[in-house]
């Protein structure tokens, strides 16, 4: 019987140090976490945690929608870890699902995280229809030709990682694939 952490920020820019810490002073004795959005239904970290954890195990986490954004996500979450005999405590709300009460807080959270999730996209949309009513584009700014062709000419000479291209460039993996196919052509 053993306290299992699981902490996830959305974005790599965001900081898990935060709930790391709050898992450790919960007594949580193996940690996953990972940076992936919570819409994600691919969540590597979490899958890992899943199979990690065992039959009478606690999986502690600092906030709901840290598990999901939609109430399905987190229904079919607490029904698998109710069939595995497998607690959930959820840090900010002082819930425990070991007993009746703990459990029907965490079904009525689970549609209010959707509702917040939902409510949050919405929000978003609308500032971006009003932007763009106002003739402003939405999205990041297009990288540069010769940001372009200084990650590639990095790449092309094999002396650099990957990590160490993204380090230098101020860019992320996948954009320095998609500058290297887009200069193929």
């Amino acid at each position: 019987m053993a306290k299992i952490g699981y902490a996830r920020v959305s974005t790599k820019e965001q900081n898990l140090d935060f709930q790391l810490d709050l898992l450790k002073e919960r007594g949580c004795e193996k940690i996953f976490s990972e940076k992936v959005s919570g819409r994600k239904i691919k969540r590597t970290e979490l899958d890992n945690c899943m199979d990690y954890l065992r039959e009478g195990d606690t999986l502690v986490i600092y906030k709901l929608d840290r598990l999901g954004r939609t109430t399905k996500q987190l229904i079919e979450l607490s029904q698998w870890l109710d069939d595995n005999h497998i607690s959930l405590e959820i840090i900010d709300m002082n819930i425990n699902t070991k007993d009746a009460l703990g459990k029907m807080f965490f079904t009525m959270m689970s549609a209010f995280a959707e509702l917040e999730a939902n409510l949050l996209s919405e929000r978003t949309r609308k500032g971006l229809e009003a932007a763009r009513a106002r003739g402003r584009k939405g999205g990041r700014k297009p990288i540069s030709d010769e940001k372009k062709a200084y990650i590639k000419s990095l790449y092309d000479s094999k002396d650099y990682t990957l990590a160490q291209i993204e380090q230098k460039a101020g860019v992320s993996k996948p954009t320095i694939y998609k500058v290297i196919k887009e200069m193929k052509k």
